[in-house]
């Protein structure tokens, strides 16, 4: 293992731009569940009682998204950022850091300091919502208070709309610029670091592909073999708060 760190440090060291690209396996560890995962979100819930042409057109399917998302929302409100969060901060502090680029809805990067200009959410966030229809944004506390009372399924107080948290479902259209920006850090990183991801979901897992095939080098720190382990300079199967911290602080 100290090995590992210390290629994976020699890597960080040598790198001039710095592309991280943070998975569920990265909000684990402060205690966010894994959607994939034994015991994760899918393990009480039917995935496809949530694709997004379902949640538009069935009022019972809005019920049943309703009360998964606000079960969860509430563990992810109190998470607090771990060792690694801080770890991309302190990568940031470098200058060195040019992106992060994270499938994670939970806003930890933004708690732990990385300048919002540098956050790219590809999969939205849990903390605002807005309206399908006319597309007024909400802010999620507002709207918890009003499920708090009772509504089970909220609504546009100007149009009455669907309401929907700023996530993307199954189904759901990926937000076309944060992609293209994504797309252009992954072409001018010299090290591209995956952490807690595992890779198979697409097109997300497309921006490390595109940094490895522009001539960056990889370096993945995920728990379990991903399709892209062969393609990396450095694979490290241990806890990405620890590897990441330890790697940051050499």
């Amino acid at each position: 293992m100290d090995s590992l760190i210390a290629k994976g440090a020699e890597l960080i060291q040598e790198a001039e731009k710095i592309l991280v690209f943070s998975g569920a396996g990265l909000s684990t560890e402060s205690g966010i569940p894994d959607f994939r995962s034994p015991g994760g979100v899918w393990s009480k819930y039917d995935p496809s009682d949530f694709y997004f042409d379902k949640f538009i057109s069935d009022e019972k399917a809005r019920v049943k998204y309703w009360q998964m998302s606000t079960e969860f929302y509430q563990t992810m409100k109190d998470a607090v950022p771990n060792r690694a969060h801080m770890a991309i901060k302190a990568l940031e502090d470098t200058g060195k850091l040019i992106a992060v680029v994270t499938q994670n809805i939970d806003r930890l990067h933004h708690k732990a300091g990385n300048s919002p200009d540098k956050i790219i959410e590809i999969h939205g966030t849990a903390f605002s919502v807005s309206c399908l229809s006319c597309g007024k944004s909400y802010d999620r506390d507002d709207i918890q208070e009003r499920i708090g009372s009772g509504v089970k399924v909220p609504s546009c107080d100007d149009c009455s709309g669907i309401l929907k948290p700023d996530t993307i479902s199954f189904g759901q259209a990926m937000p076309q610029d944060k992609m293209a920006q994504a797309m252009t850090h992954a072409r001018e990183c010299d090290l591209c670091i995956v952490l807690g991801s595992s890779l198979v979901v697409y097109p997300a897992a497309s921006v490390p592909v595109n940094a490895v095939e522009s001539g960056a080098k990889l370096m993945i720190i995920n728990s379990d073999e991903t399709p892209l382990d062969s393609t990396a300079e450095l694979v490290v199967h241990e806890s990405v708060s620890q590897a990441l911290g330890d790697m940051v602080e050499m």
